[in-house]
């Protein structure tokens, strides 16, 4: 294992081993950043839940106060009137049939893809291509509607699809460092609010295990899961 720079052991070392208060611990993310760019800011969340038993998982998406910091390029695929609806609502991309197939071929220069349920049958043979980059679009995430404007203006407001991955833990962004310590705040508290939200009624025992949060090139903080505990 590569042992971590001289700026990562210096963020770190302004770390406390210990769990902090969501605010406290967003002061420290903060104050130990040293990357050169705006960096994004993540929750991680380890769930006691078994993501293997359908009635496990967790899943669902928030629309953030705040937004996520990121320009979202939103791709259309639908037909007849909902083409012209979704270049009105501001999505960069907008096709039918050819722009299944121009995807098949290779082009993903867009943040996330919204189909109309009808252009399912041709989308759904993307998998193999938008599944692994988390584009594929599915009504759980409110990407297949026929409402696409809505669809369109939720993801550029800031939308943040959290799944619970194989292992338990859900990953998720909450806004960029410059967005200050309030806003990251605000951010967080509605993702961490949502997957409470969503919590299974087939989970058994502690539901939120552990929490950290962290800058894209920092080092983690540990949240006190207890003062988020519903």
């Amino acid at each position: 294992m590569a042992k971590p720079g001289k700026k990562y052991r210096a963020a770190a070392a302004k770390i406390e081993d210990r769990p902090y208060e969501l605010k406290d611990a967003l002061t420290v993310v903060k104050d130990a950043a040293y990357a050169k760019f705006d960096e994004t800011v993540e929750v991680h969340m380890r769930l006691g839940v078994d993501p293997r038993h359908a009635d496990q998982m967790v899943r669902g998406t928030i629309v953030l106060p705040h937004g996520t910091g990121k320009t979202m390029r939103v791709a259309v695929i639908a037909g007849g009137e909902k083409i012209k609806e979704a270049e009105a609502a501001g999505a960069e991309i907008v096709g039918g049939d050819e722009l299944v197939e121009k995807i098949a071929g290779g082009f993903l220069d867009f943040d996330a893809l919204v189909a109309t349920p009808d252009m399912m049958k041709g989308v759904g043979r993307l998998g193999k291509v938008l599944g692994p980059r988390g584009l594929m679009p599915n009504p759980k995430t409110g990407t297949v509607t026929f409402d696409v404007v809505k669809a369109i203006k939720e993801i550029k407001a800031g939308k943040v699809e959290y799944r619970v991955d194989k292992t338990g833990i859900i990953h998720a962004p909450v806004g960029k460092l410059s967005f200050g310590v309030e806003k990251l705040e605000e951010n967080a508290k509605a993702l961490i609010d949502a997957v409470h939200k969503a919590k299974p009624a087939t989970a058994k025992g502690k539901y939120v295990k552990t929490m950290y949060i962290a800058s894209t090139m920092g080092p983690s903080v540990t949240l006190n899961t207890t003062s988020v505990e519903k």
